[in-house]
């Protein structure tokens, strides 16, 4: 049992100064003090944590990642590896929803099923989507509702790729049909059942989405298209989209070379988003971890690539407020309440009594995690490298 004394709390909401009692998995009490329940307790029953000079957030959702690993664009050698337990919680992420992409060869969803359940085992809580970027799709029961009907660690479908050379060129019909096997799935199983769309860098960018929306009785709602800041274009796009009462979801993993393309930082494209009238819930951030950073040139030839890191969500959280001078329980939303309520991860996104003790403490002035908590219990004090 911990009792975190003296914290600000971000729950993401703005919480003030308070004390909160963390016992098993869960958060069972969040107060103006503590003091007279500590002082009533038998010593050493109860570390008492001073939370002074520091945040306490809820822990990161990380909605879009590759914790089987990814890339071999540019061969075998180029293949990433799994990731890390240490490394994901170091950087404060305490729920996960991990997906294939362009490899589903080397890689398989029997794979990447049993990495959710080694991160479940080792602390954190973990998902994961069926199917890759190419179609038909790769599932573990041979049919998409199967899969998220009666596998309770499948919640949704993708990532299927559009707009990108390494996709399989789906039809909007295509698409609207993956759409409703998923939505089926999740209205049987109290799912969330939405469809995760890899948006490339093609010149048409979401109009397939757009067309199945149109031509359907679909709503937009059960597509999740990300990557939605690679240029300026795609990004006006994705206000559209979010203005017509859909979600897009921005990846905080790029390098410099993207950005001197035109790809926008996920904590610029929030500023953006709000001032163009997008709802702040309707947006989200994804690291895409784990996953390759490929770079192609003109010709479609592979050049070279980095490795995604799941620190880069905290990176776009402090760099909306010191940079974009949003406040912070705006920019803790994207990654932590808003993929949470959207994926129907019970429990999740937010610190408030009865919801599952996940929660980072960070220093209150350079907001770099100092101690993480995975239901209820401490799993990475120090916090991570960015």
């Amino acid at each position: 049992m911990y009792i975190i004394k003296n914290i600000d709390i971000y729950a993401p909401a703005a919480l003030g100064r308070k004390d909160i009692l963390v016992g098993g998995t869960q958060i069972l009490a969040i107060e103006e003090s503590l003091e007279a329940l500590v002082s009533s307790l038998p010593r050493g029953r109860v570390r008492v944590i001073d939370g002074s000079g520091s945040i306490a957030i809820p822990g990161l959702v990380d909605n879009h990642l590759h914790i089987t690993g990814g890339g071999g664009e540019g061969g075998f050698t180029s293949r990433t590896p799994e990731m890390e337990f240490s490394r994901i919680a170091a950087a404060g992420v305490t729920s996960v929803v991990g997906t294939l992409g362009t490899d589903a060869s080397t890689r398989s969803m029997n794979n990447l099923l049993a990495k959710v359940k080694a991160l479940r085992e080792q602390g954190i809580s973990a998902w994961c989507y069926s199917g890759n970027y190419q179609l038909p799709l790769r599932t573990v029961t041979g049919n998409l509702t199967d899969d998220i009907v009666l596998i309770e660690e499948i919640i949704g479908a993708g990532e299927v790729a559009i707009a990108d050379h390494r996709s399989s060129q789906p039809s909007p019909a295509e698409l609207t049909r993956l759409a409703s096997q998923a939505r089926v799935g999740g209205l049987l199983s109290g799912k969330a059942g939405t469809l995760n769309i890899h948006v490339g860098a093609g010149t048409e960018g979401i109009s397939l989405l757009e067309e199945a929306v149109a031509g359907s009785e679909i709503p937009r709602t059960q597509f999740v298209p990300t990557h939605m800041g690679r240029d300026q274009a795609l990004l006006n796009q994705g206000i559209s989209w979010a203005l017509a009462g859909g979600y897009v979801d921005f990846t905080a993993c790029t390098v410099q070379q993207f950005l001197d393309e035109g790809e926008i930082r996920c904590s610029s494209a929030l500023n953006m988003l709000l001032d163009n009238g997008v709802p702040l819930d309707r947006i989200s951030f994804s690291s895409d971890a784990g996953g390759s950073l490929p770079d192609f040139n003109e010709q479609g030839e592979y050049q070279g690539m980095t490795v995604g890191s799941c620190t880069s969500l905290l990176d776009e959280v402090r760099l909306a407020v010191h940079v974009e001078g949003l406040d912070l329980p705006t920019a803790l939303a994207p990654v932590t309440e808003n993929p949470a309520k959207r994926l129907k991860l019970q429990g999740k996104g937010r610190l408030q009594a009865g919801n599952d003790a996940d929660l980072v403490i960070l220093d209150q002035q350079s907001l770099k995690p100092l101690q993480v908590f995975a239901r209820g219990t401490l799993i990475s004090e120090g916090g991570a490298d960015s």
